[in-house]
């Protein structure tokens, strides 16, 4: 039990900027991969319940959907934003395995950057405008857990790009860590959605964070932690649509 519950304080602090108290010496990001859906789904509930309330105030469906995907902005710090702004810079942008890397690196914002952002944030914010009120809990709650079930699976399937960052530091999770954080994903998605829903949602994102590793080993030949932040994205967009497309 103490070993679960040091695995979530470490999850909380790394997925959310909320004031977590934590002792150092009980960080294991590789362990505390496991539970990242479940952080997720917490996230993708606050989500939910502040579009909910701002709708309740009568705000219109799109300010609400942009004024909640703010608030979860502000929650988790961008962090898995600024990892797919990152990533379709230094892809878009890079000549050779090195410039790419360096790109990713660099704390500027590009063309690539910029419009991969532009299109996660209007897709997304256009997909809760147009769900009904009563399904943006599971919509919500399934993406961000799918989405962070996605960085674990990652993290193992690929070796790191780098000898140092997030990825590198962080560790491989174990195949115990991947498969129990690739169950919780699957549960809160069946829990949360309706059977058929949750099964093609798994699938689309499961193919989408496949496609995402491939062009990740083919471009830099791993990952990073940019990488499995984009890969988040790339699931959650992608179970967001699925969502939509079956029930708004």
């Amino acid at each position: 039990m103490t070993a679960w519950l040091d695995d979530l304080w470490t999850a909380i602090t790394f997925a959310t900027r909320l004031p977590i108290p934590h002792s150092a010496q009980a960080v294991n990001m590789a362990r505390a991969m496991r539970v990242l859906p479940v952080v997720g789904a917490a996230i993708g509930l606050v989500a939910a319940l502040v579009q909910l309330a701002l709708l309740r105030l009568s705000v219109p469906p799109l300010a609400s959907a942009v004024l909640a995907l703010g608030a979860t902005a502000l929650l988790t710090g961008a962090l898995h934003e600024d990892g797919f702004a990152d990533v379709c810079d230094g892809f878009g942008g890079g000549r050779d395995r090195e410039a790419k890397l360096a790109i990713m690196r660099d704390s500027r914002l590009g063309t690539y950057g910029g419009l991969a952002l532009l299109t996660s944030f209007g897709a997304r914010a256009a997909v809760l405008a147009a769900l009904p009120s009563g399904a943006l809990i599971g919509a919500l709650v399934a993406a961000h857990a799918l989405g962070r079930a996605a960085i674990p699976a990652l993290a193992l399937a690929l070796p790191s790009a780098r000898q140092d960052g997030l990825a590198a530091t962080a560790g491989r999770p174990g195949q115990g860590s991947v498969a129990l954080a690739a169950l919780f994903g699957v549960v809160i998605a069946l829990l949360m959605l309706p059977f058929a829903t949750a099964l093609l949602a798994v699938i689309v994102a499961g193919l989408g964070v496949a496609v995402m590793g491939a062009v990740a080993r083919w471009q830099i030949g791993g990952v990073t932690g940019d990488v499995l932040g984009g890969a988040e994205q790339v699931a959650e967009i992608l179970v967001l649509l699925v969502v939509a497309a079956r029930l708004s």
